[in-house]
């Protein structure tokens, strides 16, 4: 039984900067850095959203629900993760959403084709820490379906970024009512 830290789209895109900034994620990146030194994590691994053709999810007028501008296409330097994100203890980085919206990790895969929790169960993992960008979003539908998979989760809070007030204190009940523990 060993315990995982999954860092969700700490991207190029999703920092100051990039397509789809959220304030505060240069300081996530350089967070969750310094957390790798000392962490009680047996294993790391990370998701990278990473748009070929998402279809719909991208908009030239988006709604900022389920549309959004062009980000983290393969190809361009948004889809790289932040430069202040050590990535030297990530063992497995799960790409999503190459031909569709993706917002969970778990909907990823590795360079093999292996997906998120059958790599997770593979290296026994039991319980698994969420952090990353955003809060409202791509970490709350991690942590859902984390929790759904069978994983004890909890996110730490202080090491994500949400895009709005509003959305992520709402992510933050909805990841709370779920069984996910939310720290500090």
């Amino acid at each position: 039984m060993s315990r995982a830290l999954i860092i969700v789209d700490v991207q190029n895109d999703f920092c100051e900067g990039g397509s789809l900034a959220v304030s505060g994620g240069a300081a996530v990146a350089a967070g969750i850095s310094g957390a790798l030194t000392n962490g009680p994590w047996e294993h790391v691994v990370a998701t990278k959203d990473y748009h070929v053709d998402p279809g719909a999810h991208f908009s030239d007028s988006p709604d900022y629900v389920d549309s959004w501008p062009r980000h983290c296409v393969v190809g361009t330097t948004g889809v790289e993760f932040h430069p202040a994100l050590a990535t030297g203890r990530i063992e497995a980085v799960f790409r999503k959403g190459e031909h569709a919206a993706a917002y969970s990790g778990f909907e990823g895969h590795d360079d093999e084709g292996t997906g998120l929790a059958d790599w997770l169960r593979s290296h026994d993992v039991t319980q698994v820490d969420v952090v990353g960008i955003a809060t409202d979003h791509c970490v709350r539908a991690t942590a859902l379906d984390a929790v759904r998979e069978g994983f004890q989760t909890t996110v730490l809070v202080d090491l994500t970024a949400g895009v709005a007030p509003a959305t992520t204190e709402a992510a933050l009940r909805e990841m709370k009512a779920a069984g996910v523990t939310l720290t500090p």
